[in-house]
């Protein structure tokens, strides 16, 4: 939706947009410096102007329409993929990617999850798998075929239970794939796809997850040869390509910063898109509040900026303590310290102009 302020016809009337742009950073470890220039407020470039009073209600009516915007938005477009659903700490995470017919954990069942084929759980707190029950009955009532449900191995057995007792109580089948994958494990999707987990840091056992495109490239040593040669060679039963792996779009799921420094981790946050929560936003929360409650901070992925190699980042799972523009004001301190684009997924959050 196009934002269109009323036009206010002042030719000496200072320019009020933000001119910030975020400073793409060259390849770490050498040090940056950063922009030090920061937006121009608007009520600072008009204070003690006899406008105020118009201007005052520009702006508002301005900010109103962006906090609409915000609530109203439905998904995201980053680097080709569509980013939708909810997070929000403590009450319902379901990220979903139409794209790849995946989402991410569902703490309930938001009806854009039933049309995915796969779902990725991270880890076994309600708020991240309490919909999964759901979901495959649901798939089930509209006769789509069966889901694959990717768990750590830890908690399989459990989910298998669980999957009986609805059975027994609902004397209903519940038909789903169920596969354990553990961290530094690859799970075909499809012949293009791959998907592995990462190791991330809760307070019960967890995992993140990072979904491949699969390319092939052809060898080195073929690359001068004329396409008959090859295809004669390819005929030959000779393996003429090298297989590539490029991280396309990676989820932590609930977790402390830490995995930022495992070198495991590295696909994570060298993906085109990554998806990774930020609980507490301010200094009315602590580092060690965070860490102690097996969250992350945006304070310490700011501090691990160094680190990010993504084009987009999407931050998820605040805290339901913060309105969109706590949000907001937390994605623009982030974006100062990155080149990748940041997003805030915000549906289900309110503004304070509500």
């Amino acid at each position: 939706m196009q934002l269109i302020s009323p036009q206010i016809t002042l030719s000496n009337l200072p320019n009020l947009s933000p001119f910030h742009q975020p400073i793409r950073r060259p390849n770490f470890p050498f040090p940056v410096p950063h922009n030090k220039c920061h937006p121009v407020t608007a009520s600072a470039a008009v204070k003690g102007s006899g406008f105020l009073s118009a201007i005052g209600r520009t702006i508002e009516e301005e900010e109103y329409r962006k906090a609409r915007a915000e609530v109203n938005r439905k998904g995201l477009g980053l680097e080709g993929y569509s980013i939708e659903g909810l997070s929000i700490g403590g009450h319902e995470t379901c990220v979903i990617v139409p794209e790849l017919k995946s989402a991410f954990d569902i703490g309930r069942c938001p009806s854009r999850a039933v049309q995915q084929n796969f779902v990725f759980i991270t880890h076994a707190h309600l708020d991240h798998i309490g919909g999964l029950p759901m979901y495959v009955a649901t798939r089930g009532l509209y006769s789509l075929k069966p889901p694959t449900v990717v768990v750590p191995p830890g908690i399989k057995e459990d989910v298998e239970r669980l999957f009986d007792i609805h059975r027994a109580m609902g004397q209903v089948e519940l038909n789903f794939d169920l596969v354990a994958l553990d961290v530094g494990e690859t799970y075909e999707m499809r012949n293009d796809l791959v998907v592995r987990p990462f190791k991330t840091h809760h307070v019960i056992p967890s995992q993140g997850y990072v979904i491949y495109s699969v390319r092939k490239k052809l060898k080195k040593q073929y690359m001068h040869l004329k396409g008959t040669q090859i295809e004669k060679l390819k005929k030959s039963g000779v393996e003429i390509t090298d297989t590539i792996l490029c991280p396309e779009v990676a989820f932590t799921g609930d977790t402390m910063s830490d995995f930022f420094l495992d070198p495991r981790s590295a696909d994570a946050l060298r993906a085109k898109i990554l998806i990774t929560e930020a609980t507490f936003l301010d200094e009315s929360v602590t580092v060690e509040h965070a860490r102690e409650h097996g969250h992350t901070h945006l304070f310490e992925i700011i501090e691990r900026a160094k680190w990010i190699r993504n084009k987009a980042i999407v931050l998820t799972h605040f805290s339901s303590r913060y309105d969109i523009e706590d949000i907001r004001q937390a994605q623009s301190k982030l974006k100062s310290k990155v080149s990748a684009k940041v997003i805030a997924l915000t549906e289900g959050f309110k503004s304070k102009y509500s």
